[in-house]
Order: structure tokens, then sequence, then C-alpha cells
């Protein structure tokens, strides 16, 4: 095992074989925190990004924040809803992709599959943003260095995800599951210490009084709806990967789709819990936060003030736990370690919509294969490279980036909904059976109320933050659109070119012209010409490139010395320049007859170390590269085994050896399916 390989090895673990592909598929207490992280992490920043948004409006406007989370609420419902009949109906895979090309065709489709892709990258950079802007709270000195923290921490998330589903998703379980019982538990404690033992909890922001913004001040007549909208678009970010549960039922154990709709009940009942706790107590405790770029600010007795930010979690924690500080290093720690793993949901659903895309042709085929560990390494790659860009231009600022968030899930979110009333439909006009008819007319007015819900909620994001950034987004969708359309048309075309045609098996060529070059007269030089001779080629010339007078006789003498009975041409290059005559001598020799075929032998040592590489073969690398894009020529590279060669053939030989070792993969091969194999009598 080289250098390369053994970290390799250390940062993502052993090769896993085909075979055992079933042993990464996931029990539903797995599932949860793998696929539902990024929606129940949302709790941390949804509520902070609606009481940002309401403090434009001063202190009249924290009054209508419950209003504001109960309508996300119930948008929330109405999708999980929805996306239940999703799971049944398509447990592909393909999840708002499938849907869409099933049922509106191939264009609304890659419509959706280009908002996913954008959302998802958006998550990332949401999620981790986030994490660190709550880890400021034990760490202030993360201060001025968000975007490069954020960047380091994706890079570490994407090597967990490298190692696979499974073992990732066991990493992510218990810092999820803390989570849901420190905020929860938050919310248990700090309710009865208000209603139970009559304790009057106040925020630290409690005592100021909020100053907004000139336009929405007093909430009144246009302006007052365009704040609620935006404030509402905001919350909605607590939507964000519900989605991802239909994209990842192949992952679920079987009943894949059951445990897939079992998950996301669960989901749903867990965040609007949460969701609506935090945003309770906020109310209960005078919890208030300001947006200094939108233009709302801390007064105290008519003087403003200044102070740190602090996330709306981080002063639940602190006001709740005021008497028991681990409570709130528990919840602001699993708050941060659930914001950066939140990233996760994306991890998992990004590769699986990347290589469905790539099977059927609109991304790279390399997306669509799975790496050494089972996952779809290259789309990890992929994500998490745009992540680091996003978190780096924007410096990890969550106020920011979310302005380009939600519209992207709200596009899939809608067409999917349309998508499986037409399915419900066609499937009516088929279905006789009375039972499944009523179950099937049930789900059509399921996802004809998620249809709606999830439209006038596009229609409101689309409308109160287009101005503020979701235009970014927007033109985002449209460039991975094009490009999609564009691989897509691509491939066809390849298609079209190399089909084989009625006659391509049958048709031989009618000439075969064998060229060799000639660099020495040496043993790798003389097998290139007896494997040339072997060919029976029509003709055989050999070739050498004169750039130096003395050794080019040299040369010629120990080619007649050698009797060959093979011409070798001498080409003059007064530039010393190798590659361009000897490119120019074999275009030169092509027939205009389509038939007709020159194969150059380029004769090559084969090394056994690394720095090697660099001393030998250079010249035949740019020949063969050249000589590719030459129509009618075949390169054959004729190898010749130095003696370093036997270095590397031992440090395959060990690798294959411990490959076959390894269990689940030798094992495999033998046909005995990890079994001691029987003792010869």
């Amino acid at each position: 095992m080289n250098a390369r390989d053994f970290v390799k090895r250390m940062l993502v673990g052993r090769k896993l074989s085909s075979a055992q592909l079933g042993e990464t598929l996931l029990p539903k207490r797995i599932a949860l925190p793998v696929f539902a992280s990024d929606a129940l992490s949302s709790v941390a920043y949804a509520p902070d990004e609606i009481l940002l948004t309401l403090s434009l409006a001063g202190m009249v406007g924290f009054a209508y924040s419950w209003q504001i989370a109960a309508a996300v609420a119930v948008v929330m419902f109405l999708v999980v809803m929805s996306y239940r009949q999703t799971v049944h109906a398509y447990p592909s895979g393909g999840g708002d992709y499938e849907v869409a090309t099933v049922n509106l065709g191939p264009t609304w489709g890659l419509v959706v599959a280009s908002a996913l892709l954008v959302d998802y990258v958006l998550t990332v950079a949401v999620s981790v943003s986030s994490g660190v802007q709550n880890a400021k709270a034990m760490f202030p000195f993360l201060q001025g260095n968000e975007g490069l923290v954020a960047a380091v921490i994706v890079v570490v998330l994407m090597t967990m995800n490298l190692r696979g589903v499974r073992e990732s998703g066991s990493f992510f379980a218990i810092p999820t599951y803390g989570f849901m019982i420190g905020v929860l538990g938050m919310a248990a404690w700090g309710l009865f210490r208000i209603f139970g033992l009559g304790t009057h909890l106040e925020a630290p922001t409690a005592q100021y009084t909020v100053v907004g913004s000139d336009p929405y001040q007093g909430l009144i007549g246009l302006a007052a709806v365009v704040l609620m909208a935006r404030a509402f678009s905001s919350g909605c970010a607590a939507l964000t990967g519900v989605e991802a549960i239909s994209n990842g039922v192949p992952a679920f154990r079987e009943p894949k789709s059951r445990n897939a709709a079992t998950t996301l009940a669960l989901l749903a009942t867990v965040a609007i819990t949460m969701f609506g706790s935090i945003i309770l107590l906020a109310n209960l405790t005078g919890l208030k936060l300001i947006d200094p770029d939108g233009g709302s600010h801390f007064e105290q007795a008519g003087v403003p003030v200044e102070i740190a930010h602090e996330t709306a979690m981080g002063q639940l924690a602190r006001t709740i736990f005021d008497t028991f500080p681990v409570g709130f290093y528990f919840v602001i720690t699993m708050t941060m370690v659930i914001l950066f793993l939140a990233a996760n949901t994306a991890f998992n659903g990004f590769p699986v919509l990347g290589s469905i895309l790539a099977r059927d042709g609109f991304l790279p085929k390399a997306l669509h294969t799975r790496g050494d560990r089972l996952a779809y390494s290259n789309g990890i790659l992929m994500l998490a490279t745009a992540a680091v860009g996003l978190v780096l231009v924007y410096n990890a600022n969550v106020t920011s980036l979310i302005q380009l968030y939600v519209v992207g899930v709200f596009v899939s979110f809608t067409v999917s909904q349309f998508g499986m009333t037409r399915h419900w439909t066609r499937h009516l006009k088929t279905e006789k059976d009375p039972k499944r008819r009523a179950h099937m007319q049930r789900s059509r007015v399921i996802n004809t109320i998620g249809l709606t819900g999830t439209g006038v909620v596009l229609v409101i994001v689309l409308a109160s933050k287009f101005i503020y950034g979701a235009y970014l987004a927007v033109l985002a969708m449209a460039v991975v659109f094009v490009l999609m359309r564009s691989i897509n048309r691509h491939y066809q075309k390849v298609a079209r070119e190399v089909a084989v045609g009625p006659t391509d098996a049958r048709m031989l060529p009618s000439r075969v012209r064998a060229v060799i070059m000639v660099q020495e007269v040496n043993k790798p030089t003389m097998r290139a010409v007896n494997f040339a001779r072997a060919t029976r080629a029509s003709s055989i010339e050999a070739v050498l490139v004169s750039v130096d007078d003395v050794e080019t006789r040299s040369i010629v003498a120990e080619w007649d010395a050698q009797q060959l009975e093979i011409p070798l041409k001498v080409i003059a290059s007064p530039y010393r320049e190798v590659t361009g005559p000897f490119l120019n001598y074999v275009k030169g020799i092509r027939s205009d007859n389509p038939r007709d075929v020159v194969c150059v032998y380029i004769p090559e040592y084969v090394v056994g170390h690394w720095w090697e590489r660099v001393l030998h073969n250079q010249t035949g690398f740019i020949l063969k590269a050249r000589l590719n894009f030459m129509q009618g020529v075949m390169v054959t590279s004729v190898p010749y085994q130095l003696a370093s060669s036997k270095y590397a053939l031992s440090r395959a030989q060990r690798n294959t050896a411990a490959a076959w070792r390894r269990p689940g993969s030798g094992q495999v091969r033998m046909g005995d399916s990890g079994r001691e194999p029987a003792r010869r009598e």
C-alpha cells in the first residue's frame, strides 16, 4: 500500500464490495438523524430569522411571532403529509425529480433537479454557517474567522460522508438525539419554571426596547403585509430537508416505503414541537433580536445601546438554565454540533440525485458510480467544493445566505405536488378496485392541498425575497438547468456518432501502414519492431526525427548493423523539435481512403517509482495525446519493463492479496459468502 492509499484508508476506511451494499441500509432510528437532521436543526435558526425580520417593525413586530410560527407549522404539516404519499408511490429514490419527470415531462424534471441541487449546496452553507454563529456563544475568538472555520468544517463533514451512509449515520445519531433531548428538555423545564413554579424568567435582551426601520414602524398598510411575508418566508427555512427522505428511500431497510413514511411522521412531530416551543419561550421571556443591516437597533431609556449578538437558542439556554450551567453548555454544544451535522442531509441527498441525473445523461457519468465505500464519492466532493466556495464568499453570514435559501426547495415542493396530483388522476382512470380508488382519491386530496399551500408559499418567498438575494438563487438554478441540458445534448450527440451501423462490424481496413517511432536502437525499440512485424501490416517503416547530427549518424549506423530489413526514415528538424515533424510525417502519409489506417508504434518504459515517470516517456505521452486527434490513425504503446518495475508489481500484488483477505471481498469472489472453506481430505 503506497502513502496515498494509506492516507485514504485512514480517512474513509476499508473498501467495501458491491455485495456488502445491504449492510449499509438504515433502520429508522439511524435514518431519522441521517435524513432529518436538516429539518430538525432549522429549529436553531428559523426562529432567529423570524424575530430578526419582525424587529424591523420595532416592539410591535414581536407580537406577531407566534402567528408566523403557526403558519409555518401548518405548511410543514401539509408538506410532510404530501411527501408520505410520494414515498409510497415512488420508492426508487428519484423523489421530486422522478415525480416531475414521469408526470409532467423531462423539462419539469430538470427544473426540479436544478432547484434541489442549488438548495442542497445552500443547505450545507447555511447549516454550517449557523453552527459557527452559535459556537461564538462559547468561543468568542471565532469572531472574524467565521468563513474559514466553516470551510474547514465542510471538509470534515465531506470526509465523514466519504466513509459511507451507514457509518456516518451512526456517528451523527448521538448528537442529533442529544439536540432533540436538549431542546425539548429546555422547553419542558422552562415552561415548568414559568407555569409550575411561577418563576419570572427574563432573557438577557428583555430589558431593551427595539427600534425598527422607518418603512416598517408601526406595521401599517402595505409595509405590514410585506414584512409579514418576509418573516414567514424566512421562517419557512424550517421546511428544508423534508424532501431528502423521498430521495433517500432506497437507503432504508425493508419495508422501505413504510419506514420512510414513518420517519417523515416522526420528523414532523418533533420539528413542529421544537419550533413552536422556541417561539413560545421567546415570547414568555421577552427575548428580542435585532437586524443592524436592516435598520433595527436596541435602546434603553431612549439611548441606543450596542450589545454582542447572541442567538435565540443561546439566550434561552442562558435564561432557563441560569442555575444549572451544565444545561446551558449541553444545549449550546448540541445546537452547534447539530447545525454542523445538518449538512449531512444534503450530503446524502445531493449525491443520490446527482447519480440519478448522471444515469439519465444530464450530469457527468462519473457521478453515477459508487466509490470504494459504496458512497457516491464524486457527488460528495462536488457538493463540498460548492459549499466551501459559498461560505468563503459570504464569510458564513447566515442572514445573507438565508436570502438565497428556501426558493429552490419550494420550487421542488410545488412542482412535485402538482406532479403527484397528475399521478393519482392518471391511475384513477384505470383503477377498478373500490378500496384502492378510495385510497387514491384521499391521496389526491392531500397532494392537492399540499400543492395549494406550497404554491402560495413559493409566491410569497419569491415576492418577498427576490430583491434581497433570492434572484441569485433563481439565476443559479437557471445556469444549472442550461448546463444539464447541454450535457444531455452532448451525450446524445456522442451516442449518435458512435452507434454501430449495418456495415461497421464487418468492415476491415483495406490497408494498414505501420510506423515505428525510433529514438534509440535498444531493446524497447526492437520489441516495437517485432510487434509491428507480427501484425503483418501492409507496409512497415521506422521513423527517426533528427535533432542532433552526430547522434543521428550513430543511430543509423546501429540500425544498419541490426539488418532488420525495415527502412529507417530520417526526418530533419532544424528547430530541434521531435513531436511536430513526426506528426507532420504521419499526417502526410494518411491517404484519402477512409478504410486506410496508419498504426503508430511507440516504445514505452514501464517504471516502478513515481520519480522515474518524470524521467521517461515524456515525448511518447505528448505524441499519443496529439495522435489521438488524427482521423484514421491508431496508436499502440509497446511496454518494456525496466528492472525497477518489479517494485510496482510487488506493491500491486500486496494490495491485491490484502483485498482478497479482507472480509466481504475475497470470500465473495470465492463464492462462500464468509463461510470457512471446506478442507480437502
